[in-house]
């Protein structure tokens, strides 16, 4: 990264930061694109050179897991089951969070303590997590050389695997965890996941497990 890069960064983090606070200390909803800008000592014109939106700063963990998990898929070997890259995806995910600063660690739990304190938000990061979830349903069907409009493994393997990031987030709730608990409930509850699905169930085809008598939690 150059030099240029890196100054855009550290701007991009200090309002992310700074929103982050204000969104803590007075509530999301009182809070203006104008004082995040203000706070940081930039003008709102500048604010929105990096982000689209108040809400997009909400979302920025949707958006870099997403590039994670994109690059990941691209790196893993064709042929390879789509679940089982979905999962290495996933744990790249997790890698990167424990790879991450202290300060990242601390953006990352403000996140969760702001859709804790604010519920009416989980409804964007739900509408942006089933946009993340298509995109990345097409870049699984793209591997198997199907279509993704009417191929629902592909749809099915990302919202599996996409579920157990989710719930590994969010349950258990406890008052102020550490980055270290979190990833901890995230990693059970992907193995948690893998032993609940038969070795193979995502090679078998498009078919209905009924087609056959078969069901994916028998």
């Amino acid at each position: 990264m150059g030099l240029r890069e890196r100054k855009k960064e550290k701007t991009r983090l200090a309002i992310l930061d700074a929103a982050l606070d204000l969104f803590l200390e007075q509530g999301y909803d009182s809070t203006t694109v104008e004082q995040i800008a203000g706070s940081v000592d930039i003008s709102p014109r500048t604010f929105f050179r990096y982000f689209t939106s108040k809400d997009s700063l909400v979302l920025w963990f949707h958006d870099h897991g997403e590039e994670i998990i994109t690059e990941t898929l691209r790196s893993r070997p064709p042929g390879e089951p789509p679940f089982t890259s979905m999962v290495h995806g996933l744990r790249a995910v997790l890698s990167d969070m424990q790879d991450s600063t202290p300060q990242d660690a601390e953006r990352f739990l403000k996140l969760r303590r702001l859709l804790d304190d604010h519920p009416h938000l989980v409804g964007l990061s739900v509408a942006r997590g089933a946009e993340t979830e298509r995109r990345l349903a097409a870049a699984v069907a793209e591997r198997r050389g199907v279509d993704p409009a009417d191929d629902r493994m592909s749809h099915l393997v990302v919202a599996i695997a996409m579920s157990a990031l989710r719930v590994g987030f969010e349950c258990p709730k406890r008052e102020r965890p550490d980055l270290g608990e979190v990833l901890g409930q995230m990693e059970e509850t992907i193995v948690l996941v893998e032993g609940m699905l038969r070795p193979g169930w995502d090679l078998r085809g498009t078919r209905e497990p009924s087609d056959r008598g078969e069901a994916l939690d028998a």
